[in-house]
């Protein structure tokens, strides 16, 4: 890592400034680990319930007597001088006082695009936690803020900005990049003496005819065996919308694109990942190469899991250089033609500090210099949702699917953090795409402006 000498060499020796909007559970992280860095001061958070704000402070380490709640420009200014740590309500205050960078962690769209447009009309960069605005209207942010000379960038951390992170390495090596995915947190502990497999709190008796279907895949098996360990293991909880919206992110910021639209999501061994994710005729499951996909670990309870962490399955044209792959370390397939490159761990917001310094230290982003729309999350309905339905993007009657983007008009289907908050003009049947056509589009709405904008100048629909 050279961050730290990238940050020594800069002459301004002012600590970064930077407020941040939402202190959940990531937000939270973010405070605590900026109180051991003497570089990033973060003096204001704004959240709509100021007890959880007062919470994140006091997790690191700061009493109520340094917490000061204000809620207009000139009090907030007088408490951050006189060193006093700001909680207010309203976001818009981060806008108009003197800090570098704002954190968007509200995981609200709408919100996360009101949040990111006004920072960056303000001249302030964006560090954007806010999965579900940057799936939707990623893209034009990163424009916008290219075009008033700030940065927006998605933060380490987070999955999809650590799969970025290590796709543009590998890519910077001269490496193909076959795969790159997202663990999920979600992990099957396999009990070959009890013959069951645990998923959190969910387990699975597995049959002496199945048992098979567990042991390591086999070179030219592996179809057989991902196939047996969905129907073996289909009663446990699918991959969640949110992990496919990560991946929507790290898609639209690497160009890696869905093998199939609900992607394969296979059950595998650390060891097993370049045997699986790899193309057909390296003896894989993969279709076509430089996909994107998310995996569940499979391991007994003494090995090593993925963390929720990130990988990538590359493979080079050299051989000399692949047999240095495939021998000092990394994990190959059967064929000794693929490897894959893994990081078992993400550390949410103890890590995202470094985005934000990059930001206003260096200028750059810790994601892509550019991001294209090439993919979008989309929503089917998994039942009958009635006219009127008031839809959302965590609902249990919605599942998603990552497909090549479309212009958000007529019958196509629409993102699914679009939906959220928004009622359904028809009825609509199981197993169905919702459209354009079947949402009352919100009156005012920048998170929807932003996309119809987002739309025209990549060229998606005419202007």
């Amino acid at each position: 890592m050279i961050y730290h000498h990238l940050f020594d060499q800069l002459k301004e020796k002012r600590p970064v400034r930077a407020g941040l909007i939402g202190s959940g559970h990531y937000g939270t992280a973010v405070i605590t680990q900026a109180r051991d860095i003497p570089q990033l001061e973060i003096p204001i958070i704004a959240d709509l319930n100021p007890q959880a704000a007062r919470m994140a402070y006091h997790h690191a380490g700061i009493s109520d007597e340094d917490i000061s709640i204000s809620n207009n420009r000139s009090d907030a200014m007088r408490a951050m001088e006189a060193g006093k740590f700001v909680i207010t309500e309203d976001p818009m205050l981060l806008m108009d006082i003197s800090i570098d960078v704002v954190i968007e962690s509200t995981g609200v769209p709408e919100a996360g695009a009101r949040h990111a447009h006004e920072a960056i009309q303000h001249g302030k960069h964006v560090a954007m936690i806010n999965k579900e605005t940057d799936a939707v209207i990623g893209p034009i942010l990163k424009h916008l803020a290219d075009s008033a000379g700030v940065v927006y960038t998605p933060v380490d951390g987070d999955q999809h900005g650590l799969l970025i992170g290590l796709v543009l390495w590998a890519r910077s090596l001269g490496l193909e990049v076959l795969c790159g995915g997202k663990a999920r947190n979600a992990e099957c502990i396999y009990d070959p003496e009890a013959r069951t497999v645990s998923c959190g709190r969910d387990t699975v008796a597995i049959r002496e005819s199945e048992a098979w279907a567990l042991n390591r895949i086999p070179d030219g098996e592996t179809k057989r065996y991902i196939a047996a360990r969905r129907e073996i293991l289909a009663s446990f909880p699918r991959t969640s919308n949110s992990d496919l919206g990560e991946m929507t992110v790290a898609a639209n910021a690497t160009g890696l694109m869905p093998d199939t639209p609900p992607l394969h999501l296979p059950v595998v061994r650390i060891s097993e990942i370049p045997e699986v994710l790899c193309p057909v005729e390296e003896g894989g499951i993969l279709q076509t190469r430089g996909v994107i996909e998310i995996v569940t670990c499979l391991r007994q309870a003494d090995d090593a899991g993925l963390g929720g962490g990130v990988f990538v399955v590359v493979s080079c044209e050299n051989d000399y250089s692949r047999m240095i792959l495939t021998t000092k370390g990394l994990i190959p397939n059967s064929r000794g033609s693929t490897a894959v490159i893994y990081r078992p761990y993400h550390l949410c917001g103890v890590e995202t500090p470094i985005s934000i310094l990059s930001a206003a230290l260096l200028n750059v982003p810790t994601g892509a210099s550019t991001i294209q729309p090439h993919v979008d999350l989309v929503a089917k309905s998994n039942c009958e949702l009635k006219e009127g339905t008031v839809l959302g993007g965590h609902t249990n009657d919605i599942d998603a699917a990552i497909l090549p983007a479309f212009p958000t008009i007529g019958n196509n289907p629409l993102p699914l953090y679009l939906l959220t908050g928004n009622r359904l003009s028809k009825d609509v049947a199981p197993e169905t795409l919702i459209t354009h056509e079947m949402v009352i589009p919100p009156s005012d709405s920048l998170l929807w402006s932003l996309r119809r904008q987002q739309d025209a100048h990549f060229g998606l629909i005419e202007t």
